[in-house]
């Protein structure tokens, strides 16, 4: 007497091999499954070194050394300390404004620059293009011994019998602005290039006719058509400015002025060309012999909210711009 041979789905299978008969029929849940798997492990590799930081900044300092996934006790007071032992907002502001100077900046030349590649023909354009694009991937220690021997004034031109020596501007916010937007300069460029591509002819032709120049119908016509993409490059060149480490720690000395108050008026300056940005606040808290860790970690969470916040305010203005730069009309 024949047997019945088993239909495929009566067959005892294990939880994988079901999962995968499922996917095969329908292919959305691989898609899922791919989707959530990618979303645990970027949630898990940004947000835990957050979780991690809070953890140090609420565990005592004396228990530091048993600390797990949980802070080892609760003491809130980091937070108060750091700007007690250094005047952290200052180190805070330093960075505020260097990154407002170099957004400035780079706004500026990048709109011209993307002016000229976006909406001009001219030939070599494309290999111009991807040579300021090529810089963006330089890495900033190649740019580190010229620069520093330029901005200390070890560098002499020799010019019509007489030598000119570079200005000193170690400790000075030039002395981190300029590398800060040689680096961050291309992708505004890039972008901007991008939308302001799209403008329609007729619209600069029209403005062109009522009388303006083009460096006129580049700010009154075609940046404020542009202010998804001007608002993004912004946003992005900001943030990156802000959390910028390399030239933020070898293009100053550390220090900053000190400052004396009297009635709420200043009395004494120290020294205003001392402009240690964020950086070398959080490293104040690291001595020869002792690293206050739970200051460190307290000092980095204080320091990265303001650009938290930005981003959260932001993220819709730098979704649209990066989206709308890629649709070409």
């Amino acid at each position: 007497m024949a047997t019945e041979t088993p239909v495929d789905d009566d067959v005892d299978r294990g939880p994988f091999e079901r999962w995968v008969r499922r996917v095969i029929r329908n292919p959305e849940r691989a898609y899922r499954a791919m989707f959530y798997t990618a979303m645990i492990v970027f949630l898990f590799t940004t947000l835990f070194p957050f979780y991690w930081l809070l953890v140090l900044a609420l565990t005592p300092f004396n228990r530091l050394a048993n600390v797990g996934l949980f802070p080892n006790g609760f003491n809130p007071e980091a937070f108060v300390r750091i700007f007690e032992i250094l005047p952290f907002h200052i180190y805070m502001l330093n960075s505020f404004i260097l990154a407002a100077m170099t957004t400035v900046f780079v706004l500026v030349i990048a709109s011209l620059a993307g002016y000229v590649f976006g909406r001009l023909q001219f030939p070599g354009r494309g290999p111009l293009m991807l040579a300021v694009l090529a810089i963006s991937y330089f890495p900033p220690a190649a740019f580190l011994l010229p620069l520093f021997r330029l901005f200390n004034g070890n560098v002499t031109i020799g010019l019509f019998g007489a030598s000119i020596s570079s200005p000193n501007l170690f400790n000075t916010p030039w002395a981190m602005v300029l590398p800060f937007s040689a680096l961050f300069m291309p992708l505004s460029i890039f972008i901007l290039t991008t939308f302001y591509g799209q403008i329609p002819d007729g619209l600069e032709d029209a403005a062109r006719i009522e009388g303006t120049t083009r460096l006129g119908a580049l700010f009154r016509v075609i940046v404020p058509l542009s202010a998804p993409g001007v608002a993004t490059a912004g946003v992005l060149t900001f943030i990156m400015v802000y959390n910028e480490f390399f030239f933020s720690f070898l293009m100053n000395d550390g220090q900053i002025p000190e400052m004396l108050y009297e009635s709420g008026k200043l009395l004494y300056l120290s020294n205003e060309n001392h402009w240690a940005p964020l950086l070398k606040g959080i490293l104040g808290f690291q001595g020869q012999y002792t690293q206050l860790y739970n200051l460190m970690a307290a000092a980095s969470i204080v320091g990265v909210l303001p650009v938290a916040v930005l981003v959260v305010v932001a993220q819709e203005k730098i979704v649209s711009g990066l989206t709308q730069g890629a649709l070409k009309e």
